[in-house]
């Protein structure tokens, strides 16, 4: 015969089991887009020197051009957070800008961050006046998270 204990006892066992396993599916995933070199192959990069093909042969092919001409080069690599059922957030972007002047030689590589949704120069080999392809920058790196409901009507 089975006693009254043993009633009560099965079904809060399976909901001990039921949320158990239910929290343990809840665990945050990272997932790691696109390629950034690393510091010592762009301490490779001369300035002045090296051109665009001998800059895509030191760090590989690029993950976008320049948006105006064919003035820059630009390396991204993001990390994403999922977690449940929330919407998936970018944790950590950085960018690498590897410009050149008029004659196709290397102008500047600079390296960007996403700090707060603010675009962050993390490091830059030449500081001149002004980055060039700002806009391009700031696109890529700089409305994350800026969309406000009352500037979507125009």
């Amino acid at each position: 015969m089975v006693s009254a204990t043993h009633v009560t006892l099965v079904p809060r066992l399976g909901l001990v089991l039921v949320l158990a396993l239910g929290l343990s599916a809840c665990t945050a995933r990272y997932q790691n887009h696109g390629y950034v070199p690393k510091q010592d192959d762009l301490d490779q990069i001369a300035i002045g020197v090296d051109t665009r093909a001998s800059v895509e042969e030191t760090l590989g092919p690029s993950a976008a051009g320049s948006v105006v001409g064919d003035s820059g080069l630009y390396y991204v690599r993001s990390r994403v957070r999922s977690f449940a059922m929330f919407q998936p957030q970018v944790i950590e972007r950085e960018v690498v800008a590897v410009s050149f002047d008029q004659n196709g030689l290397v102008r500047n590589v600079e390296r960007f961050g996403l700090e707060q949704g603010q675009v962050v120069p993390l490091s830059r080999r030449v500081t001149d006046a002004g980055i060039q392809n700002k806009s391009f920058l700031r696109q890529l790196l700089g409305n994350i998270g800026r969309i406000r409901p009352g500037g979507l009507d125009g």
